[in-house]
C-alpha cells in the first residue's frame, strides 16, 4: 500500500467557451503533474460556466456522452502525465436523460468508472433538478494506481449517508466536485455563516469516517450583477480527523497541492474507533423519509 499520497485540487474561474475552460484546465492538471500530484480533481461542470442558475433548455446543448470528447482529451493527458484526473462533466446518456457525472481516470487512461450525482438541488440559482436525473450507480469506490477513492458531487457533501457509505467501500479520500457561493444580496448577512456550514459539515465526514476529505470549488462571479452567484473558492482537505491541512483562497485561482499521509487513518481509526462502535442492527430505520 502507498503509504504517502499526494493530491492536487484546481480552483478555477470558468469563462463562456467551454474550449477555452478544457484547454486552461489541461495546462493546469499539466502544472500539477510538475508539482508531484498524483491524483487531480476538477471543481464541478468545470468546461462550462454554471448554467443551473436558469431553467434553460438550450443548455442541454452542452452535455455530452461518456466517454466522449472530454474524456477522451483526458484520458490522454492522464496517459501521459502518468496522473489519475476526477473530471466532474454534463453527461448526456440519452436524448432527454442527463446527468452529472464525476469520470475516474486512471493513470494509464482508463476510464474506471463514473459517479453520477445523487442528491439533485432546486434551490434559487440552483435549478439543478431540471436538468439532472439523480444518480443510480450508488456510491461506488475507484481503485487507482495511487490508491481507493471515492468521487461525490457537490449537494451529495451536505448528507452525511454518501460519505459514509462510500467510505465502508474503503476509501481513502472523498473528492467532492464543487460549485458552491453566495447570492448577492445573502452575502453580508449570511455568508460567513454559509461557508462556515459548508466547511464543518465535511470536516465532519472526515471524523465520522476517519478518512481524508478534498472539496474543490470554483471561484468567481457569473451572472448578471443583481442575480449572478459569487463563487466561493476555498477548496481544502481535511485529514482523519478533520483538520484542515490545506485551504485555498475565497476569491482566487490556486492549485492546492497537498501530501495526504495514509498512515493518519489508522492512527485515527484506532483510537476514535467510530467504525467499530456503530450499532448496525439499529439503523433500519434510516431507510424511512420521516420517523416523527
Amino acid at each position: 500500500m502507498i503509504e504517502k499520497l499526494t493530491i492536487g485540487l484546481l480552483q478555477r474561474k470558468c469563462s463562456a467557451d467551454p474550449a477555452a475552460n478544457l484547454a486552461r484546465t489541461i495546462e493546469g492538471i499539466r502544472e500539477a503533474a510538475r508539482r508531484g500530484v498524483q491524483i487531480v480533481c476538477l471543481e464541478e461542470l468545470f468546461r462550462t460556466q454554471y448554467f443551473c442558475r436558469e431553467e434553460n433548455a438550450e443548455r442541454f446543448d452542452l452535455a455530452e456522452a461518456i466517454p466522449g470528447p472530454t474524456t477522451e482529451a483526458l484520458s490522454k493527458l492522464a496517459r501521459e502525465l502518468g496522473v489519475v484526473i476526477v473530471a466532474s462533466i454534463f453527461e448526456r446518456r440519452a436524448a432527454g436523460l442527463y446527468h452529472n457525472t464525476a469520470a475516474v481516470l486512471d493513470a494509464d487512461g482508463a476510464l474506471l468508472g463514473l459517479y453520477r450525482k445523487m442528491h439533485i438541488p432546486d434551490d434559487p440559482f440552483y435549478y439543478e433538478k431540471f436538468y439532472f436525473t439523480p444518480g443510480d450507480l450508488g456510491f461506488p469506490n475507484f481503485n487507482t494506481r495511487y490508491g481507493r477513492i471515492g468521487a461525490l458531487v457537490c449537494w451529495d457533501q451536505w448528507y452525511p449517508e454518501g460519505a459514509r457509505l462510500s467510505s465502508l467501500r474503503g476509501a481513502n479520500i472523498l473528492f467532492y466536485p464543487t460549485a458552491i457561493g453566495w447570492h448577492p444580496a445573502e452575502k453580508e448577512q449570511f455568508g460567513a455563516a454559509q461557508l462556515d456550514a459548508w466547511l464543518t459539515i465535511q470536516r465532519s465526514h472526515a471524523i465520522a469516517n476517519g478518512i481524508f476529505v478534498a472539496a474543490v470549488n470554483r471561484v468567481g462571479f457569473e451572472g448578471p450583477p443583481e442575480n449572478g452567484l459569487e463563487f466561493w473558492g476555498s477548496s481544502f482537505v481535511a485529514d482523519p480527523f478533520g483538520q484542515i491541512i490545506a485551504e485555498a483562497s475565497a476569491d482566487k485561482e490556486e492549485t492546492l497541492v497537498v501530501e495526504c499521509d495514509l498512515r493518519r487513518m489508522e492512527e485515527v481509526r484506532r483510537n476514535w474507533p467510530f467504525l467499530r462502535d456503530r450499532r448496525t442492527d439499529a439503523y433500519a430505520p434510516l431507510l424511512e423519509r420521516w420517523l416523527g
